[in-house]
């Protein structure tokens, strides 16, 4: 299985899943919602104990949600790189957004989710280039709220 692409991963977990019976729900868990995240770094095989713990606990449906880079998302992600890093082409953003088009195409995030007693339990498998990924996005989406609030405190400025 290659490290930098969990579609065989994905086609393991839904037999998997399917084998015990149990249903996947398509849906993302977002982080507003009160969780508990399975600890199985050290265990590359966790997601199976993590499925079977959903069975143990009666759950009916295991949630499923998987990412996968798309072209659409990294010319987004690039043309925000360079409006923020104008006119420096050379930016560590713009150099790490071009690192990743070789991943497009490519799965690098799976959750899996099950509910028991008002909690959300998850367990989540990514790829090394998704975890940079999703920093770089962070990284511009604050760079642009630091943007937006200094504006915004301008504006409030000129209204005095």
């Amino acid at each position: 299985m290659s490290k930098d692409d969990l579609i065989s991963l994905k086609d393991d977990m839904v037999a998997f899943i399917e084998g015990h019976g149990m249903q996947r729900l398509p849906g993302f868990i977002t982080e507003d919602v009160p969780t508990v995240l399975w600890d199985g770094k050290d265990n590359p095989d966790s997601w199976k104990d993590f499925v079977e713990m959903a069975k143990h606990a009666g759950a009916p449906f295991v949630t499923f949600s998987e990412v996968t880079l798309e072209h659409e998302e990294l010319d987004a992600l690039v043309e925000e790189a360079n409006e923020m890093n104008y006119p420096d082409g050379e930016a560590s953003e713009l150099v790490e957004a071009d690192w990743l088009r070789k991943y497009t195409g490519m799965l690098g995030y799976i959750q899996l989710g099950f509910v028991y007693q008002g909690l959300v339990f998850l367990h989540e498998t990514t790829t090394e280039w998704y975890e940079r990924y999703q920093a770089l996005l962070e990284d511009i989406e604050s760079f642009q709220d630091i943007v937006i609030d200094s504006h915004h405190d301008h504006d409030d400025e000129e209204e005095d």
